[in-house]
């Protein structure tokens, strides 16, 4: 089947067949395919669009390109996705208190890219952590643990990878269709039979509007039951970080915070939600009530803490962290960012924040790019917080190498303040329940 006429197809608006899609994503496999015949079907698909049932196809399709894992876990494998943010970093505290209660968490994970930092980043910061495991031990920490937190292996939708590549330097990557099926064809090609999207949505992340981040919810939910997994979906809010500390090592030491239960707030109110979702999705828990008692108790008994502890240890990691937070490395200098007026945190350039960290040395603009673990910043302002003159908006944390001084006015530029106080805004804006059955809030 000739590609070309594959383009053609698509160029004209042209529903595309199973087989048609199944030659596409073995063509992007391929390493002889030329670069600009995927681009131009990835162009064609970006100004044409695809039916749900194109964009389950071509999903499929691209997992096959690779390896199919069905995890023998002890129970149902859950898996949760977040389409990233700032300061984000639920996996941490969710994937340890579902294991608590009694889930299986399967969780194959990203390395920061950008503005959005990387879970396997934040994992690595812990001395001995070992994130590339072979697939044998990566179901044996599953199913003895609860919980295993890996990255992404070569093996599992090469097609998409090649792909993504493609669409980030065509202009291709605010298709939806292409978003839902890179996503999960690494979901489905990594065995998880219940899956929970976190779909960001505001000033950090990739769509801006609601009503964008339930088109891209709905179609992953789709692929996802078509493929015959149980989906769940929150749309949530990144208009300001997540959580109060941005930075590998400095997320950790937050993460461990909140699960011994020296801090609360919108990281634990979305880890909370989305862990509920992945109890049911386990078959721990009939109801969102239910799962969110088991969750609080094994949050209050120290049960989830325990857990992360078990599951650091059981790759390698240094488990000494979770009993005290100064193991994780430590930045030689802080410098304040102070309040230039008084009046109120009115909102936040959250893309911005995270770029800041970035400069800090805490994400990469390549691949290749070193981390600086320790970098980072605490923010100690929320939107709607009141704030005075000179008052510390944040503190950066740095080695001395990195140009403190335009991370700090990025930060200070990505805060506006303003004399009126805005409403505190809205955490978690909809939910897509596993019946299908979608619930919004304004």
């Amino acid at each position: 089947m000739a590609l070309i006429d594959i383009i053609a197809d698509k160029k004209y608006g042209r529903e595309l067949s199973p087989q048609q899609l199944e030659a596409f994503a073995q063509a992007a496999k391929d390493p002889g395919t030329p670069d600009y015949q995927l681009a131009a079907l990835l162009m064609a698909i970006r100004l044409n669009g695809m039916t749900a049932r194109e964009t389950a196809d071509l999903t499929l399709a691209m997992a096959r390109t690779g390896d199919m894992l069905s995890p023998d876990v002890g129970g149902i494998p859950v898996d949760k996705h977040s389409t990233g943010g700032v300061g984000d970093t639920t996996t941490l505290i969710l994937a340890p208190l579902v294991a608590a209660c009694g889930g299986k968490v399967v969780k194959m994970s990203g390395r920061g890219l950008g503005h959005t930092g990387g879970t396997i980043d934040k994992l690595e910061s812990i001395a001995g952590f070992q994130t590339e495991l072979p697939e044998e031990d990566f179901l044996r920490i599953a199913r003895e643990v609860g919980c295993c937190v890996v990255g992404q292996t070569g093996e599992l939708a090469p097609a998409d990878k090649r792909l993504y590549a493609l669409r980030d330097v065509t202009s291709t990557v605010d298709s939806i269709p292409l978003i839902a099926s890179s996503v999960m064809s690494k979901k489905l090609a990594g065995g998880a039979q219940g899956i929970v999207l976190d779909v960001k949505l505001g000033s950090g992340a990739l769509m801006k509007t609601k009503e964008d981040c339930l088109v891209l919810a709905r179609a992953m939910c789709d692929i996802g039951r078509r493929a015959g997994r149980e989906m769940a979906a929150l749309i949530t809010s990144m208009d300001e970080p997540l959580g109060s500390h941005v930075g590998n090592a400095l997320e950790v030491k937050e993460a461990i915070d909140t699960l011994a239960g020296r801090v609360q707030g919108p990281l634990l109110t979305v880890s909370l939600a989305l862990g509920a979702q992945m109890l049911m999705a386990g078959g721990q828990a009939g109801t969102e009530e239910e799962a969110q008692a088991l969750l609080m108790d094994a949050l209050h008994s120290g049960r989830g803490l325990a857990k992360f502890k078990e599951m650091i240890e059981a790759q390698g990691g240094d488990g000494q962290v979770c009993d005290d937070t100064g193991c994780l490395p430590q930045a030689p200098l802080k410098t304040r960012v102070l309040a230039s007026r008084s009046g109120f945190v009115h909102s936040m350039k959250t893309e911005q924040l995270g770029m800041a960290a970035q400069v800090l040395g805490a994400g990469r603009l390549r691949k290749e790019d070193q981390l600086d673990y320790a970098a980072g910043y605490i923010l100690f302002k929320r939107i709607g917080d009141a704030v005075k003159e000179g008052e510390p908006l944040a503190v950066l944390h740095h080695s001395g190498k990195a140009p403190a001084g335009k991370a700090a006015a990025m930060l200070e530029d990505a805060i506006a303040i303003t004399d009126v106080q805005p409403p505190k805004p809205t955490l978690i804006h909809a939910l897509i329940a596993r019946d299908g059955k979608e619930t919004s809030w304004n």
